[in-house]
């Protein structure tokens, strides 16, 4: 598929699935891509997919850092309507569920339900992230990659069958883009504006996940009344990549559930 070209921004992006049927938004992490998501999509294969680059990730172009909270949300909002999905749902994990938050709250016209995975209303402190951005402009991400891995797959990261794609995949991304999205998580706190939303809601964490850990996933599902809440066991920050069968099957009973599937 072409890359959708904005007027300010060549994002790529993948629209999957039958045309017509319940539209499924999927949004990836910080240091990702799309392709985090490929043992989920395709065990969808009834739901229209639309899976993209964030700016600064994978195939997207890549601007200056830093990036703006509000345009990483306005990037998602303008290929849902380049590609004329309404009623979506839309799953985000880590930077992905914070985009989802900014994304419901703002459009809750295209948005009709929520699956907010491994991911908070905020995460981490604007100091720490400073001083990760600070690294990664001097170095690289070759520093960080270690430690990276270390939160998203938990104590025996180093065994973690998952852990070549990932990282590999972390040290493809552009230092640029990765500094321009680490610091819109840094400026971004969701507290107050999640906690107006009500819509149907499945937050979804992972045992094993040092990034955002099952109690934060937890407190942040807790703002939204009537949001139910599953912890895999065995899994990290980054269940989609560990355990895609199971957490494409969680995401289907819940798409069932809310009458989306």
């Amino acid at each position: 598929m072409p890359p959708v070209f904005l007027p300010d921004l060549r994002l790529n992006a993948l629209l999957e699935g039958p045309p017509g049927a319940p539209a499924l938004v999927l949004v990836h992490a910080l240091g990702t891509s799309l392709s985090l998501w490929n043992g989920v999509a395709a065990r969808l294969p009834r739901h229209r997919i639309l899976r993209l680059d964030l700016r600064g990730h994978g195939q997207s172009d890549v601007p200056p850092a830093p990036y703006a909270m509000g345009a990483l949300v306005r990037d998602v909002e303008r290929l849902i309507e380049h590609f004329g999905l309404t009623e979506t749902v839309v799953a985000g994990v880590s930077l992905g569920g914070m985009i989802a938050q900014g994304l419901a709250v703002k459009r809750l016209d295209l948005v009709r339900g929520l699956v907010l995975s491994n991911t908070a209303a905020r995460i981490g402190t604007a100091a720490q992230w400073q001083d990760r951005i600070a690294l990664v402009r001097e170095q690289g991400l070759e520093p960080l990659a270690d430690a990276t891995m270390e939160r998203w797959l938990g104590r025996s990261w180093r065994d973690n069958p998952a852990l070549p794609a990932l990282r590999q995949g972390f040290l493809d991304t552009d230092p640029q883009g990765w500094i321009g999205c680490a610091a819109a998580i840094a400026g971004t706190d969701f507290y107050e504006t999640t906690a107006t939303l009500r819509l149907p809601t499945l937050a979804i964490a992972g045992a094993n996940d040092g990034s955002t850990p099952p109690d934060l996933v937890r407190e942040t599902a807790d703002l939204i009344p009537g949001a139910r809440f599953h912890l895999i066991r065995g899994a990290g920050h980054l269940p989609m990549a560990e355990k895609p069968a199971e957490y494409a099957e969680i995401l289907a009973g819940f798409l069932q559930d809310i009458g989306h599937g």
